[in-house]
């Protein structure tokens, strides 16, 4: 698919175009990939045809209001053969077209922020996707890096028990706690799977090998934060602009309810002789003045207007609440990252020596390991959420994606 100026590709992830010199190449071009994908997606192809069949919508409203009428007829008097044609115009005397062509503008911006909404929608589910795959996998690997430990473990344990070094409750302890990293390992597969699906689901072409959200990615989302001009957020420019239409369609009610006027040209032969006439019509709104269609329109624009200060409200409120929520995480996650600092990569070998030199019981370094695979785990737990809720900030101020100008 061609980018163009309002097609899905350039509405998507202009953020991400925005930044720092390094990895630039690298950014632009998973960024066009990223684009390409939910370009691809079927809910993104039918907001597509949706905003391009309203703005066909938008073209036939533009359209004249009335068409000439010609109108030919013929008789015989005794011997004389008489006929008549004739040519009428209805005139516009209220200007519906004018409101008509107003509310043609109104559906286009309608139409386009429709498609804005499709895109943004999509384009965070599928990086929340990708986050979670990212997790999942991670998660896996420390159950499997557990696992193996154990394993490598359980053979020291049989060869010290054999040489009196130890009893058989430390084999016992190591036999339940493998048993339970069994359980933990396959857990940890099936999300890995369920993750996968959830992301091949939302990006066609991806593959586990494509992997998550490039590292250089996340500085360029953060650069962009700022104080959002939220009726630009594509959920509200769409309640704004359904609210525009119907406030058009209540002027356009208004102004049909105006009797128009047709006038009529004809001319023929009656009787051998040549007439010429001038018809004026127009109609007279005695049993209907349509107000009650007037009536009903600007009580659909009063509704959609609610709706709309409804809705920018409460965006205003998810806003806040999005970007607290993000700050508290990446707070927790930094001090996570000082606190560790390479030190829980370590523990893992100096727990093995103490246990090797007898300073731990088995016990205790199987309690130990525990504790330091848990505190992993919560490193990417913590990493997941600043992540996830980052992207949600930058969706709930609509700047995950800014249309190319």
């Amino acid at each position: 698919m061609k980018a163009s100026k309002h097609s899905p590709r350039a509405l998507l992830c202009s953020v991400l175009l925005s930044i720092p010199l390094f990895g630039q190449a690298e950014t632009v071009n998973w960024a066009n990939w990223l684009t390409g994908q939910i370009s691809k997606h079927p809910e993104v192809l039918a907001a597509t045809e949706q905003a391009a069949a309203r703005k066909e919508d938008a073209e036939a409203s533009e359209q004249p209001l009335y068409n000439p009428e010609l109108s030919v007829g013929a008789d015989r008097t005794g011997s004389e053969n008489n006929f008549e044609a004739g040519l009428s115009q209805t005139i516009d005397w209220s200007d519906q077209q004018g409101a008509l062509q107003e509310k043609a503008k109104l559906i286009r911006l309608s139409a386009q922020a429709g498609l804005s909404e499709a895109v943004l929608t999509q384009t965070s589910e599928s990086l929340f996707a990708l986050v979670e795959w990212r997790a999942t996998t991670l998660f896996e690997e420390i159950a499997e890096s557990q696992q193996q430990r154990l394993d490598a473990l359980l053979d020291q344990v049989e060869q010290r028990q054999q040489a009196g070094d130890l009893g058989r409750a430390d084999a016992e302890l190591l036999f339940l706690n493998l048993s339970r990293q069994l359980s933990e390992v396959a857990q940890a597969k099936a999300a890995v799977d369920r993750a996968e699906t959830q992301v091949q689901e939302r990006l066609p072409d991806w593959r586990p090998q494509d992997g998550g959200i490039p590292e250089y990615i996340w500085p360029a989302l953060e650069s962009q934060l700022g104080e959002a001009d939220l009726l630009s957020h594509p959920s509200i420019a769409v309640a704004r602009s359904e609210w525009q239409v119907l406030k058009s369609e209540a002027e356009v009610a208004r102004r049909k309810a105006t009797a128009s006027p047709t006038v009529g040209l004809s001319g023929g032969r009656d009787g051998g002789e040549n007439v010429v006439g001038l018809t004026f019509s127009i109609p007279l709104n005695v049993r209907n003045n349509y107000s009650a269609e007037i009536r009903a329109a600007n009580r659909r624009a009063l509704e959609a207007e609610a709706r709309f200060q409804a809705l920018y409200r409460k965006q205003q409120y998810d806003l806040a609440g999005a970007r607290a929520s993000w700050k508290r995480y990446d707070k927790q996650l930094r001090r996570w990252k000082e606190l560790s600092q390479g030190r829980v990569q370590r523990s893992a070998d100096l727990l093995e020596k103490q246990w090797q030199v007898g300073d731990l019981s088995t016990s205790e370094y199987l309690q130990a390991l525990g504790q330091r695979a848990e505190s992993l785990k919560t490193g990417i737990e913590l990493e997941k959420l600043a992540q996830l809720g980052l992207i949600e900030l930058l969706s709930q101020s609509g700047e995950l994606i800014t249309p190319f100008q």
